[in-house]
């Protein structure tokens, strides 16, 4: 196995990585609306926002302190969908280099 080869596994490793979490927070998006008030006790809500929690921690550090906390989910949603649109790139220019070979 070469290097190229070893960061496509790499790459393809954190975009499955990343579309779970996207996905998980797609799903807890869906259950904010439909649950309503009764959210805080849906057991898959719970996890859902477990995993999405040090999400939002991390943008919380990221973005300036006017940024509301309400707004977390929303902005880590766009940053987990900008560094997929990275790692679409990254798998390109690596299948592009192992086809030059």
């Amino acid at each position: 196995m070469d290097g190229v080869e070893i960061a496509l596994r790499l790459v393809v490793l954190l975009k499955g990585l990343n579309e779970l979490l996207l996905l998980t927070l797609l799903g807890q998006g869906a259950l904010w609306l439909l649950a309503g008030t009764r959210r805080e006790d849906n057991l898959i809500y719970g996890a859902f926002s477990r995993v999405g929690r040090p999400l939002f921690r991390l943008c919380r550090r990221v973005l300036p302190r006017f940024v509301p906390d309400r707004w977390m989910p929303v902005f880590a949603f766009v940053f987990l969908l900008l560094f997929e649109l990275l790692l679409i790139i990254a798998k390109v220019v690596l299948f592009a280099q192992m086809a030059a070979v």
